[in-house]
């Protein structure tokens, strides 16, 4: 595939800014190139700008190559840089599932750009003819999330291979939450299909959103253009340690996804039990989705007690649905004394 031929002419005769971490690798006993203060260590230092410890741990946990791994301030930040990289504004086109994450279809419309919904069936599944049919030339990228939010299933594998190999421009598959998902990820695959691009974050399973910091996994091709347009010093120093941190504490992780998956199968079976809730919708993530005899009042209900779920209802196929995200024992039981109150 030859990314060069799907990039804006704009981005592709682009020179980036060189910043002085750019210019300079290694370690120095003197820094004076990059007009800082040198006072109050380690904080007055620009981070690294590639991120390269904090990749490398990544490379080692995912199985990817460090060139093939883009950071930034969350997941949202990738999302944004391939429409700015790949859609020219009023020509170019992207088409999506619906419904799933939100940011697809705002990050559309912040960089002007024609947005196409696909409804998935009654099961939460789509067919990669049905997404290829709504395509034109104009069409640059195709978004899917699995396990997808805010319905909780794992997208059909074989459909999403056949939409990767059928389709001439880049599919984006956002795995958030593959960490709770019994399916294998698609970042260990980037050099069966190049243009692909998986997206994972450290806001869940990590349980780090407070930091900010998303992954996006690519062909190196693909990565070398994130990174030619990203803002010099995306990520910073105190999120680079956070998450360096966290990588080297990984069977922490492994610890609470075992817990949480415990627990998610606890909360499903006493939802049930529950005469107001109607339906339970398969998941593969840490929230499950949940059709209510009224979303709204129940809902409302529950923020009057400081509970706080996600009212799903005026979504697509998710009328009269919540959306609740697994907690702790101690909070799963908070919820369901105050929904066997109705």
């Amino acid at each position: 595939m030859n990314i060069e031929k799907l990039l804006r002419d704009n981005i592709r005769e682009l020179q980036p800014y060189s910043c002085a971490r750019d210019e300079f690798k290694g370690e120095a006993s003197v820094y004076l190139d990059a007009n800082e203060n040198p006072y109050n260590a380690p904080f007055n230092r620009y981070p690294d700008p590639l991120q390269w410890e904090v990749k490398t741990q990544i490379s080692i946990i995912k199985g990817v190559p460090v060139e093939d791994i883009f950071l930034g301030n969350g997941s949202d930040e990738p999302i944004d840089l391939l429409y700015r990289a790949f859609c020219e504004p009023r020509i170019d086109n992207v088409v999506a599932i619906e419904p799933t994450y939100g940011m697809y279809k705002v990050s559309a419309g912040i960089n002007d750009v024609e947005y196409r919904k696909v409804l998935l069936d009654e099961n939460f599944q789509f067919s990669a003819d049905t997404l290829l049919a709504a395509t034109n030339l104009y069409t640059k990228i195709i978004w899917l999330c699995s396990p997808n939010n805010p319905t909780g299933n794992s997208l059909n594998r074989n459909e999403i291979i056949k939409l990767i190999t059928s389709f001439d421009g880049i599919v984006v598959l956002d795995e958030a939450y593959i960490d709770f998902a019994s399916e294998a990820s698609f970042a260990t695959k980037l050099t069966e299909y190049p243009n692909l691009v998986v997206l994972q974050t450290f806001s869940k399973a990590w349980g780090s959103a407070a930091i900010r910091l998303g992954m996006a996994f690519a062909s190196t091709e693909i990565i070398a253009v994130l990174n030619k347009i990203k803002y010099p010093y995306n990520v910073n120093i105190l999120t680079q340690q956070h998450a360096f941190k966290a990588l080297n504490n990984a069977e922490q992780v492994k610890k609470w996804v075992e817990i949480l998956l415990d627990e998610r199968a606890v909360l499903i079976s006493k939802l049930k039990e529950l005469s107001i809730v109607q339906h339970i919708y398969p998941t593969d993530a840490n929230f499950v989705l949940v059709r209510v005899t009224d979303a709204n009042s129940i809902y409302q209900s529950l923020v009057n007690k400081g509970i706080i779920v996600r009212n799903r209802n005026n979504v697509s196929l998710c009328n009269g649905c919540l959306r609740i995200t697994v907690g702790t024992p101690e909070e799963n039981k908070i919820l369901l004394e105050e929904l066997c109150r109705f």
